[in-house]
């Protein structure tokens, strides 16, 4: 009889994760690092420099982690795209996007 074993490595569960830094997602990663880069260019040579630099960066990644955490993906895109939306839809309004289709591809 001869022993034969079968190779086997593991895989991801899910293919699709999104890419995520200590719990943040890759656009708020760089929300915090402009965040940074601006208080730096402004405060950088000041003796504010650590507490204006640093204190406001770590004070943002704080208020985003605890106001993301448990939301899904995207989720501050699709709240700011909410509260700039008009709060008012006319169920009767002319649709000014629709264009009628016409036979042949010419409209």
């Amino acid at each position: 009889m001869s022993d034969t074993h079968l190779l086997t490595s593991s895989v991801p569960r899910t293919l699709e994760t999104k890419n995520k830094i200590l719990g943040l997602e890759l656009s708020d990663v760089l929300i915090l690092l402009l965040n940074l880069s601006i208080q730096n260019l402004i405060f950088g040579s000041t003796s504010m420099k650590i507490p204006m630099v640093f204190g406001t960066s770590l004070g943002l990644f704080l208020i985003l982690f605890l106001f993301k955490k448990g939301k899904p993906d995207l989720f501050l895109q699709h709240y700011f795209e909410h509260m700039i939306s008009p709060t008012v839809f006319s169920a009767n309004a002319n649709d000014s996007q629709y264009r009628k289709f016409k036979k042949g591809g010419q409209l």
